[in-house]
């Protein structure tokens, strides 16, 4: 409304994009729900896996004419480049297989969520889970490789921890990792299993089921390498701590 009072937006535009609330096709593969923002704070997340090069070209298009921030999962290079070549350059990071497409400033980051892993191994899901957060507008610090089999290299950032608002925690193996790191903030700890680890590990199985039995108290887990979700859920509680602070603050 204060587009069109202020003339920045004519009538048949605000027309149309009224039309267009709050689905918008594509083609006929896709409903995107154009509304996600508004109830959620963030737009729809594209997820790459299953789809056709083509497909997510229109998709990413479509997002990109109508929000400020393009968020795409489990994205191949090779889509990357064709993105790229169809006019809608983004950031793509190899390792997480996750591509970002600013088209307005990104606001300073908030709070401060920590994501940690058990191994170098670890770290494709650690980026996911880092760089979800912080396209959603948080601010995270990594660490990396800080495992059990070497608990020294954790502790050392014992003081790092316990100022985070929320915790990661990405491991793979045996995945004692959150048990120990919950048993030192008193921050919320994200789990996230990974599919890192011999063959009695079952593909993730095995740390899933030890994280879901841990006996540290404010653990949750995530499903088997979904940085994603784990990313997703720590910027949401972190952002509404940094918000309620903000407010008291004030």
């Amino acid at each position: 409304m204060a587009d069109i009072a202020e003339g920045r937006v004519g009538i048949d535009d605000a027309t149309a994009q009224l039309r267009r609330l709050p689905i918008e096709q594509v083609d006929r593969f896709a409903t995107l729900d154009t509304h996600r923002h508004l109830r959620t704070g963030f737009p729809e997340v594209i997820f790459c896996a299953g789809k056709t090069d083509d497909q997510i070209v229109a998709i990413v298009r479509v997002l990109a004419d109508r929000e400020g921030c393009v968020l795409a999962t489990r994205m191949r290079p090779e889509t990357a480049q064709r993105l790229a070549a169809e006019g809608l350059e983004g950031v793509y990071h190899d390792g997480a297989r996750l591509y970002q497409l600013f088209r307005t400033p990104r606001p300073a980051p908030v709070g401060h969520i920590v994501c940690c892993c058990a191994g170098t191994s670890d770290l494709p899901v650690l980026d996911e889970a880092a760089l979800t957060a912080e396209t959603m507008g948080s601010r995270v610090d990594r660490l990396a490789d800080v495992g059990v089999a070497g608990i020294h290299r954790l502790l050392r950032h014992a003081d790092l921890l316990q100022e985070a608002n929320v915790v990661v925690c990405v491991a793979g193996m045996e995945g004692a990792l959150p048990s120990v790191v919950g048993g030192l903030v008193s921050a919320p700890v994200i789990a996230v299993p990974t599919s890192v680890g011999y063959g009695a590990h079952f593909g993730g199985l095995a740390p899933l089921l030890t994280m879901l039995n841990s006996c540290a108290s404010g653990v949750t887990v995530v499903n088997i390498d979904n940085g994603f979700g784990a990313g997703y859920s720590a910027h949401l509680i972190n952002s509404r701590i940094a918000n309620a602070a903000k407010g008291a603050a004030a």
